[in-house]
């Protein structure tokens, strides 16, 4: 009974250090402002996040190096939300945790293409009409300058 729950506990501990890092964060404002606020934006969506092998011969492609057939930015789901003039307090992430039971295409594939669906999720808040950000009245204080 005791060899059953070292087995269930290292299952258990095995997939919790597995998922822990499928999550990278493409941009995150660690500095928040919080006066002149006019609202806030969230969403998030899945996304085709597959990669092809750079030399695409079988089983070799397991070795070599992969590029990514989408490339995923932050501009396009933050532009979701407004000018990036109006835009603070940005986060996007990108959640991989769903490219693991899908690695099975890469092996069909003999390495060669790996079909990876990820969860792209952003928030940020909106500055109300009449508030500039600190980077947007730096900007007009240098063109101002000239």
């Amino acid at each position: 009974m005791r060899q059953i729950y070292l087995q269930t506990s290292a299952v258990i501990l095995s997939c919790v250090l597995l998922l822990s890092g499928c999550t990278s964060t493409l941009v995150r404002d660690d500095v928040k402002q919080t006066a002149g606020l006019g609202g806030h934006c969230a969403g998030s969506e899945w996304v085709d996040d597959s990669s092809l092998a750079v030399l695409p011969v079988p089983v070799v492609a397991f070795f070599v190096p992969h590029f990514d057939l989408h490339r995923l930015t932050s501009e396009s789901y933050l532009s979701r939300c407004g000018g990036s003039t109006r835009v603070v307090n940005r986060e996007v992430s990108v959640s991989t945790a769903a490219c693991l039971p899908t690695g099975l295409t890469r092996i069909i594939t003999l390495g060669i293409w790996q079909w990876c669906p990820a969860r792209v999720a952003w928030s940020a808040d909106l500055l109300a009409e009449g508030t500039r950000s600190a980077g947007g009245a730096a900007n007009d204080r240098e063109q101002q300058s000239f």
